[in-house]
């Protein structure tokens, strides 16, 4: 069953993430993961959005797992560590609401 990571942080320092994407983009793929999307300006309909909002789509909790303990990215996530702040990063599973059921 797929899930979906909810990534949302704000760059403070545009100078040492913009080594962070071209990196993290070949393991994405390694993991089978789609970046659903992607937004620098969101709109806000209630708070306050960060500088960076994605939706990625994993085939599974494992392959997000795999994916985030990957000796590959770990030996590059300091990038993202040192060039944002406020980070949230939730994985979510795919509702699929139960027939018949209320």
């Amino acid at each position: 069953m797929p899930v979906y990571v909810i990534n949302a942080y704000d760059i403070h320092d545009f100078d040492t993430f913009k080594d962070y994407p071209p990196r993290v983009r070949p393991l994405l793929t390694k993991y089978g993961a789609k970046v659903l999307a992607m937004e620098t300006n969101p709109k806000a309909l209630e708070g306050r959005p960060r500088t960076m909002n994605a939706i990625i789509e994993f085939p599974s909790e494992e392959a997000v797992n795999g994916f985030y303990n990957d000796p590959e990215y770990q030996s590059f996530i300091h990038l993202r560590h040192d060039s944002t702040s406020n980070t949230t990063m939730i994985v979510l599973k795919e509702f699929r609401p139960e027939s018949g059921k209320n």
